[in-house]
This record gives C-alpha cells, sequence and structure tokens, in this order.
C-alpha cells in the first residue's frame, strides 16, 4: 500500500468519526486530534478502526507517536510492510 493510498484511506476512516470535518486538509505535521476536534472517544474510536482496518495492533504506549497525518502514514506503513 503506497502512502497516498494509506493518506486517502486515514481521511476516509477520519470522515467516519468525524463526518462534519475535512481531513484532507490537514497540514503533514498538524495534530489530528486538536485540528478535527476530536475528544478522546472519538480518537479510541479512530484508533480501533485503523486496527481493525489495516489488521494492526496499536499499543497505548504508541499514541503519543501518531498524533500527525505524516506521523500516521509511517506508523501504518511500517506496521503493515512485510
Amino acid at each position: 500500500m503506497t502512502e497516498e493510498e494509506i493518506r486517502n484511506t486515514l481521511c476516509q476512516l477520519l470522515t467516519g468519526i468525524a463526518p462534519d470535518t475535512d481531513p484532507a486538509r490537514l497540514k503533514p505535521g498538524e495534530d489530528i486530534r486538536h485540528a478535527l476536534e476530536l475528544d478522546s472517544f472519538d480518537a479510541l474510536r479512530f484508533i480501533a478502526a485503523l486496527d481493525e482496518h489495516f489488521g494492526i495492533n496499536t499499543p497505548e504506549s504508541d499514541y503519543g507517536k501518531i498524533t500527525t497525518m505524516e506521523s500516521l502514514v509511517r506508523y501504518i506503513s511500517r506496521k503493515t510492510a512485510g
């Protein structure tokens, strides 16, 4: 899966969690939760959706590593490689 495909999927998943937002407008280094005004519950729902869609397991200790679109795309790329 390319980074662009991952990014598009992330935008779709975010739109499912926060339908009144436009995740495609997020800048690479912008904090996702802050920019889209996601509360803790929505953030957890998003992580659960990531895990289900990509077939990965995101431990709580990694939550702080995936705060931006850029870091999230890299994280998913590493988790799904190989």
